[in-house]
């Protein structure tokens, strides 16, 4: 895999992103990789209804739930749960973007999206961003921010009426985890035209942008 010079952002020209199911196999597994935070959670924390759920299933089924969500290897499907962020032909980024209700009952049970919102959580108009992945050996470099613009025009064109996430305060000169970064962070989602609808925990916020 090439090596990029570190913290250059990327000429968003040379990142092409496609809906999931338009992406092979390979690509997720190249962008999830083998080991590390990503590998591990293969994006199934948000859906999993439970902690206990969640430990009880091995990586591989993990892997297989993400590739039946995704549908990828089939274009021609009508529903996918992601985008697919490739640099040059090179898979590199992935984002979860489908409807809020894809995530109950998890979503129900943590404090993150509701602490003092009154708001029906199965509203299939509203999508979420729950989470992205960026391949090791190319973060820091603006895919995040690229695949957040996508995803937004991912929700619009679906016939969503809001989009929202739940990125993380970052501060400067302090390092995150990609393990508690793979939320977004907020300042990514404001430089999107998301706005603060709640500020749940010291720190997490719900961003959301409407679209109707």
């Amino acid at each position: 895999m090439p090596r990029l010079p570190a913290y250059v952002e990327l000429d968003p020209t040379s990142v092409s992103i496609v809906p999931a199911n338009e992406a092979s196999g390979e690509d997720l597994r190249a962008i999830f990789g083998s080991r590390g935070y990503p590998a591990y959670c293969q994006c199934q924390k948000w859906k999993f209804a439970n902690w206990a759920e969640r430990k009880a299933t091995p990586i591989a089924a993990r892997v297989e739930r993400l590739q039946d969500q995704t549908h990828c290897g089939f274009p021609g499907s009508e529903v996918t749960s992601g985008l697919v962020a490739s640099l040059d032909g090179e898979p590199v980024g992935w984002c979860n973007v489908e409807p809020r209700s894809a995530f109950i009952p998890r979503l129900l049970n943590s404090p993150v999206p509701w602490a003092g919102r009154d708001e029906d959580p199965a509203d299939p108009s509203v999508w979420a961003i729950p989470c992205f992945v960026v391949r090791a050996g190319y973060r820091r470099r603006g895919i995040t921010r690229l695949l957040l613009t996508a995803a937004v025009e991912r929700a619009r064109s679906c016939g969503a009426r809001a989009l929202e996430g739940y990125p993380l305060l970052t501060e400067p000169g302090v390092e995150v985890t990609w393990g508690e970064l793979n939320v977004g962070a907020r300042s990514v989602f404001a430089a999107a035209g998301f706005e603060e609808v709640s500020h749940p925990t010291p720190r997490r916020v719900v961003m959301r942008i409407e679209f109707s």
